[in-house]
């Protein structure tokens, strides 16, 4: 039978990170630097291991290679990339190149369209997501010049919030801020604006204007958007967005929740709450923190518990 697939995340130190990781989720961290969670990853910079079952001790990457049939994808790499960020400290002001320019720049690297949604954030948290230049001339310009306050577009956020950030968006977490972030399986960034910050060492960090300025989109407005809930007995889904990148919702469990099965793959992240999933007589506990593989075929399938749930698939 299929069986949920269960992953030990990867975690990632960062200048900017701190301990929310294990202050929420319960997850020991290497350092109070620990910026990122990576939990559903194939990437090679850092790659989830299957947790237990027949396939247990297998990196992701191994699996997706040797169980195709667990996917059932036309991809050639596992195309996605699940990330929590603890944003304890102001994150860069960076641009992601899309896959035609990654590819062609960054050693075939895909390009990097990404969505957040907001986990927690402190009292007047925000982010930087756009631009006010109206030109590539302007962008530059302003970049050059260091007009920093005028140029960069702030957003207050609370949690619940979603937004959808595509490649060649001006963004940056600001200090405070629990984001789980589904994106394309890329870790190419073009940092714009860094503070002035120092690293470990002393030395200002690298930028990347000349390819930032490359890729941005230009005009660039933020522009809220509004999303669907379907209600059925025991789950409310609210679809966030849905493009040839992935397809990402969030699924609210109270009771009970009768679920067919999926064609496709489904990537699993569980944010808040607990509860149980049972399939073909077996059952399997859920829990804040853990992240999951449904296979391409798995179920049907009942939920049940107080859960909140974050589904990616292709």
């Amino acid at each position: 039978m299929n069986q949920p697939i269960f992953l030990q995340p990867v975690f990632q130190e960062r200048i900017w990170g701190g301990t929310k990781l294990s202050d929420l989720f319960g997850y020991a961290i290497p350092s109070d630097r620990t910026g990122e969670c990576w939990a559903i990853s194939a990437h090679p910079n850092g790659q989830s291991v299957v947790k237990e079952g027949p396939y247990q001790g297998m990196t992701l990457g191994e699996l997706w290679t040797s169980h195709p049939e667990l996917f059932r994808s036309a991809s050639p790499v596992f195309p996605l990339l699940i990330k929590l960020l603890d944003a304890s400290d102001d994150l860069s002001v960076q641009v992601h190149p899309d896959d035609a320019y990654a590819g062609e720049h960054e050693q075939g690297e895909l390009g990097k369209t990404e969505c957040w949604y907001i986990v927690d954030a402190e009292p007047g948290a925000s982010i930087i997501f756009g631009h006010e230049a109206a030109s590539k001339e302007e962008l530059a310009r302003m970049i050059e010049g260091g007009q920093w306050d005028a140029l960069l577009t702030k957003i207050p956020v609370k949690p619940g919030d979603f937004f959808y950030v595509p490649s060649g968006t001006i963004h940056a977490l600001g200090r405070g801020i629990v984001v789980l972030e589904t994106q394309q399986s890329s870790d190419t960034t073009y940092r714009v604006y860094d503070y002035d910050r120092r690293d470990k060492d002393g030395n200002l960090r690298e930028l990347h204007l000349a390819k930032a300025i490359d890729v941005t989109t230009v005009p660039q407005a933020y522009e809220p958007a509004a999303f669907e809930t379907r209600t059925r007995d025991g789950l409310n889904v609210t679809s966030f967005v849905s493009n040839s990148f992935f397809t990402v919702e969030k699924w609210d469990v109270s009771g009970s929740a009768q679920l067919a099965a999926h064609e496709r793959y489904t990537l699993v992240s569980v944010i808040a709450g607990r509860g149980t999933l049972r399939a073909e007589g077996s059952e399997y506990a859920l829990r804040i923190g853990d992240h999951l593989i449904l296979p391409a075929g798995f179920g049907p399938y009942e939920l049940d518990g107080e859960l909140v749930l974050i589904t990616s698939h292709e």
